[in-house]
Parts: C-alpha cells; sequence; structure tokens
C-alpha cells in the first residue's frame, strides 16, 4: 500500500473514468431474490403484468437475473458528468478527533441539488420515460430528496412529475417540497382525499403522519388513472439499486487508484438502493469467492425490518395495490413513529438487499436517533459537511467501528457511504439541539399488528 502521504483527502476519478455500465449484483447471486408475485394470482410477475406500472426498458431490468452489466445509455453518462464523478474522501480530521488507528473514508454522493444519491436513478428513470414518448410520471417521497431528483430529471426531459409526499416530511421540510415545485413538480401530502386509497387510510387512521407505504399507494393509483403516465420508485426494486451501483463502482476504481482494500464498508439502509448501489461491487467479489469485506447495513431503531422483521411475502405498499415482494418487513400495515429520517421509514426492504442478508452476506444493525444526531453534529464539526439524518446511520457505526479500533489497536480500513446532506433537515437538528428529540423503540406489542397483516398462503410461513 503506498504511504500515508499519497492518498489525498479527496480522490477524484476523471470524467472519463466514469462507470459505463451498471453492475448487476444478481447475475453472481447463487441464491437470486425470489420474484414479485401478482397479488391476485400469487404468481410470479410477467413482463406484460408490469407495463401498466413501469416503463419496458425499467422492467427489463427489473426482471434480469443473468446479465453482470448493463450499459449506461451515453445521454444518461452525458447527464452524470453534471455532477459526478462524486468524491471520496478520506476522513483524516475525524480521525485526528477520534484518535483511532482506524482510516476512514466516504463516499460523497451530496453534491448536486437533489442532495443526495437519489439523482443517479432519477435521471435514469426519467429517460427511459422519455424514450418510450411518456407524458409524465407519479412517484412517492420520504424526506423529499427522491421526489427532488426526480422533479430535476423530469424538468430535463420535459417529463410532467406528481409526486406523494409523506405528511410528516411535507410539513417538516417545506423547503425540499419547495425546491420540487421549482423543478415544476406538483407535490401532494400523503395520505391525501384526492385518491381512493388515500381517503381509506385516512378513514382507518385519522390524523395519522403517513408513511412511504401509504404514499406509494397514491402514487400507483393516480398513475393508473392517467394516459401516458407510469409510476416510478426511489429504492427498493432492483432496477434502481441497479442504477445506484455507479457510486460501489466508482468507490471501488477510487480505492483501486491507492491499492486500498476496505476491511468494513457501511451504508445507510431505508429502502436499500443507496446501500444496495454501494456494496454490490464488494458482495459480488464476496459471491465470487474472491474476497471477503465486513458488510454493515444499519437502519433506524424505530423501523427495523432487517434487524427484527420477517424474511416474508409481504405488499411493497400500504393500500396494497402493489406486487408481493420477498423481503425482510414490518408488515405493509406498519406505519413507523415520526421520526427524522424520512428516508428510512419504510417498512421493508429491497429483495436482493433482504437475499444478502438472509444469505450472511452482510450484517444489520439499528441504531437510535438521538445517537444518530450525536454522530451527525460530531462529523459536521470536523469535517465540514452538515449530513442528512438517513446518512447519519452509517457515521454512528462508523465512529463507532472506528473506536472499536481505538480499544484494540487495529488499523482497519474503513468505507462509508454519505448519501446526502442535511440542510433541509434544519427542523430535526433543532429539536437535537433544543435537548427535544427523543428515542422510539417499538415494543414486540407495536410490531405484531404488522406481522399479522401479512399475507398468508401456502409457502409464505414464517
Amino acid at each position: 500500500m503506498g504511504s500515508e502521504k499519497k492518498i489525498p483527502y479527496k480522490i477524484y476519478l476523471k470524467e472519463d473514468e466514469l462507470p459505463k455500465s451498471w453492475y448487476n449484483v444478481r447475475a453472481d447471486m447463487k441464491n437470486k431474490p425470489a420474484p414479485l408475485l401478482n397479488p391476485a394470482t400469487l404468481k410470479p410477475m410477467t413482463a406484460d403484468d408490469l407495463k401498466a406500472v413501469f416503463c419496458d426498458e425499467l422492467i427489463a431490468q427489473e426482471l434480469d437475473e443473468t446479465n453482470a452489466y448493463i450499459p449506461i445509455p451515453e445521454e444518461i453518462v452525458d447527464f452524470y458528468k453534471m455532477y459526478r464523478p462524486s468524491p471520496l474522501v478520506r476522513a483524516y480530521c475525524l480521525e485526528k478527533k477520534l484518535q483511532t488507528p482506524a482510516k476512514i473514508y466516504y463516499k460523497f454522493e451530496g453534491n448536486n441539488t437533489s442532495g443526495s444519491h437519489k439523482l443517479n436513478s432519477a435521471i435514469a428513470q426519467a429517460y427511459y420515460a422519455k424514450k418510450q414518448g411518456l407524458k409524465g410520471v407519479t412517484t412517492e417521497t420520504g424526506a423529499g430528496q427522491w421526489g427532488t431528483a426526480l422533479s430535476m430529471a423530469c424538468s430535463y426531459f420535459g417529463l410532467d412529475c406528481q409526486v406523494y409526499m409523506v405528511k410528516v416530511s411535507y410539513e417538516q421540510k417545506p423547503f425540499r417540497r419547495e425546491v420540487m415545485r421549482t423543478y415544476g413538480a406538483k407535490v401532494t401530502p400523503s395520505p391525501s382525499t384526492t385518491t381512493e386509497v388515500g381517503k381509506k387510510i385516512l378513514a382507518e387512521h385519522p390524523g395519522t403522519t403517513g408513511s412511504l407505504g401509504c404514499a406509494i399507494s397514491e402514487a400507483v393509483e393516480a398513475e393508473s388513472r392517467q394516459e401516458g403516465y407510469r409510476y416510478v420508485l426511489g429504492s427498493v426494486l432492483n432496477q434502481v439499486l441497479l442504477h445506484q451501483t455507479v457510486i460501489g463502482l466508482e468507490t471501488k476504481a477510487a480505492l483501486e487508484k491507492y491499492d486500498i482494500v476496505p476491511d468494513i464498508i457501511i451504508g445507510c439502509a431505508g429502502g436499500g438502493s443507496n446501500l444496495g448501489g454501494l456494496i454490490s461491487p464488494f458482495a459480488g467479489e464476496m459471491l465470487r469467492g474472491e474476497h471477503d469485506y465486513q458488510i454493515i447495513a444499519v437502519e433506524p431503531a424505530s423501523c427495523p425490518s432487517l434487524t427484527r422483521g420477517v424474511f416474508a411475502y409481504d405488499f411493497c405498499d400500504t393500500g396494497k395495490v402493489c406486487p408481493l415482494a420477498k423481503m425482510y418487513t414490518l408488515g405493509s400495515g406498519f406505519i413507523p413513529s415520526a421520526n427524522h429520517a424520512g428516508g428510512l421509514r419504510y417498512h421493508g426492504m429491497s429483495p436482493v438487499v433482504s437475499q444478502l442478508y438472509h444469505d450472511g452476506i452482510i450484517e444489520a444493525r439499528s441504531v437510535e436517533q438521538t445517537s444518530v444526531f450525536e454522530a451527525a453534529e460530531q462529523f459536521a464539526r470536523v469535517e465540514g459537511i452538515l449530513p442528512a439524518p438517513e446518512s447519519s446511520h452509517a457515521i454512528r457505526v462508523a465512529i463507532d467501528e472506528a473506536l472499536k479500533c481505538k480499544e484494540t489497536g487495529e488499523e482497519k480500513t474503513i468505507v462509508f457511504g454519505l448519501t446526502g446532506t442535511g440542510y433541509f433537515d434544519m427542523v430535526a437538528y433543532e429539536k437535537f439541539n433544543n435537548g427535544e428529540m427523543t428515542d422510539y423503540i417499538p415494543t414486540d406489542e407495536d410490531l405484531k399488528p404488522g406481522f399479522d397483516g401479512i399475507p398468508k398462503f401456502p409457502g409464505n410461513e414464517f
């Protein structure tokens, strides 16, 4: 390995070193993620079944389990050049502050207006919608990062963009809502009275703060009622993880420039797209028997789908209008507490990430909100970036692992994903700074109704 002095604070790839293809980790998985099921027939969803909801090219990507590399269209690569390649940063200042022998790196995805990694898939999905000749798309958003990214991508291609934003985030993050509107999107707080499923959820849960599952149901219904529209999703699906692999591919290329081999790779996990995108190339090496890494998924203790969920077929949405996915889930009826990491407030986990976890390729940890914000503040004070609450889950565990190295004297190399900035999350930071932030950990009793609502059919025992 090169001497310490040779590793700069920021490792940048050149523009011509941008990945030319996305990496499809499913090609290397011996145990493939289980197929999506049609809830009416319980048969695997075919391309024809999905045509009414998704763009044709995205369906092909969703169902592709054999091609390891899928070429990135030139138009998308050209758009990526606006903000990619993104830097891999050596956290020298954080290492010094922690007095740890560990070497800490973070892949920073917040250097675009949407403030996060979400643009990597938004531009791809908007491109395929435009290529198909569609008028527009509908979607959901939690913290608002996905909605912001999609509204940017749609304005670039001249598509109409309709966003259902989880009500608690709509109220907590008015500025992110306004960024979406600036880019031309129509933003509706969810659950709303504009859809049948929204009305039904409001009747059953009066005063609910909403969830990603609710917002997905509304967006899918809105799409089905409008000619020339399709639904697009910011996480969970195979196609989204695929697009996000530009993160991991760039990270790997940057590390290889300096012969750096990570010991631990950490990402926050909500639906699983940024985590899956970061870890896929490394997980691929593990699956092929070429290398071994410790990969850690970090989720909120208030919404612990991996650490306390069950591995079963479940609805992806609260209104039960979407296909069934085999995933770690808390039940589609689980409405998480209004914690501040809105992007991690989802009842399930990507089928790819779920399968990798089930097979022991990755591990998972849940962390409490106040400790996450303590880590965020510590990081901001020394590294000069105000991190998003979602990303700060990864920071929490990266700091924990670096402190373990301090105790043992091990010089482990830790890489984590800094998926975005927290400049629109000031209500959360205000609550933390005022000492008003609390931790909520659901009891087994709290989780039981969600589990009870998971569909029962032969083969779906848990």
